[in-house]
């Protein structure tokens, strides 16, 4: 009789202990950001996504009320801090800001050890950052026509400057090569800064970079911009020309850069930082932070980001096929 007594005080303790785990997730989403929030950047410091994180960082920490951290994590074309966020805990507290590299490294890569679309979840996307064809100055050339008669008279003997194997200075040089029918080989380098610093000092002769740090070594005529990536031109250099309207109609190549979390976050944690994220890019000092820098915010919903990714991801596997990019 005395068992019987204490079952159902049993069942409710035991159904107590499980209603409140089941309300654990909620709760920790209603008190979210606790603490720091860590934003890993996988790239190293002076490329076009480290000026995005770093854009936001201020307005961001406090718009959530703790401290968000960037924290550089190069390697492998990206994927190094990619994968560090992909096993890191679905809680909100460790996120990333990607690129287009983001979707061509498991295209190049059979190893890269995740996949875009179902290990993470996109917050929103940030911005849409149009690329410059550059040279040193050295070269004898003043247009993207010269740079391509230049190129078809010394197949395989011009080098370009590329961030990494599937980074967006890689792709934007493998579009040109195929649009423009050229051969210009691709030297790759830890990240944008370097790759950058190479086609400075000459050690390469064309460079694919950001319009944001073309634009600072163009004014110290360090670099020679030839033309904008975008089908439009840029504030940032509004009398540099297209590429489509100097040489090859119809190039197209917009970077853009994503803030996202791994799978399994909590869809109200999600909603909080895509609030915050977009909240940020409508404050007047970001927006003139980013006009300078010739980027185009561009918040969306998750869902938005998402679809836009999957159309990226079609387009991007062409070019890498039609190239013939393989993975070194």
């Amino acid at each position: 009789m005395e068992r019987i007594c204490r079952s159902p005080i049993r069942f409710g303790v035991l159904t107590a202990a499980l209603l409140a785990a089941i309300a654990l997730p909620a709760h920790a989403a209603e008190r979210y950001p606790a603490k720091p929030v860590r934003m890993i950047v996988p790239f190293p410091p002076g490329g076009s996504t480290d000026f995005n994180a770093r854009a936001i960082q201020d307005k961001l920490s406090a718009l959530l009320g703790q401290q968000l951290v960037i924290d550089n994590r190069a390697g492998a074309s990206g994927q190094i801090g990619t994968r560090i966020v992909k096993d890191s805990a679905p809680d909100g507290y460790t996120l990333f800001l990607h690129t287009v590299a983001f979707l061509t490294g498991p295209i190049l890569y059979a190893n890269a050890g995740y996949d875009p679309l179902v290990d993470f979840i996109p917050v929103s996307l940030i911005s849409k950052v149009p690329t410059t064809v550059s040279v040193n100055p050295s070269i004898p050339v003043r247009s993207v026509k010269e740079l391509l008669d230049l190129a078809k008279s010394r197949p395989g003997q011009l080098n370009y400057a590329s961030a990494g194997i599937g980074t967006n200075a890689h792709i934007t040089g493998e579009l040109f090569n195929l649009m423009g029918r050229t051969s210009i080989r691709a030297i790759h380098y830890k990240g944008g800064g370097p790759a950058l610093a190479a086609v400075v000092s000459g050690e390469v002769q064309v460079g694919f970079s950001n319009i944001t740090q073309t634009a600072r070594l163009a004014e110290a005529g360090r670099l020679r911009p030839l033309a904008v990536s975008s089908l439009k031109r840029s504030s940032a250099l509004p009398n540099l020309p297209t590429v489509a309207e100097a040489g090859l109609p119809g190039f197209e190549m917009v970077a853009w850069h994503l803030v996202g979390a791994p799978a399994g976050t909590p869809a109200a944690i999600i909603k909080t930082l895509n609030e915050k994220v977009r909240a940020a890019l409508a404050d007047p000092v970001i927006l003139q932070r980013f006009e300078k820098g010739g980027m185009e915010p561009v918040p969306t919903s998750p869902g938005e980001a998402t679809a836009y990714l999957k159309n990226e991801q079609v387009k991007w596997r062409r070019v890498i096929q039609e190239r013939n990019i393989k993975a070194q």
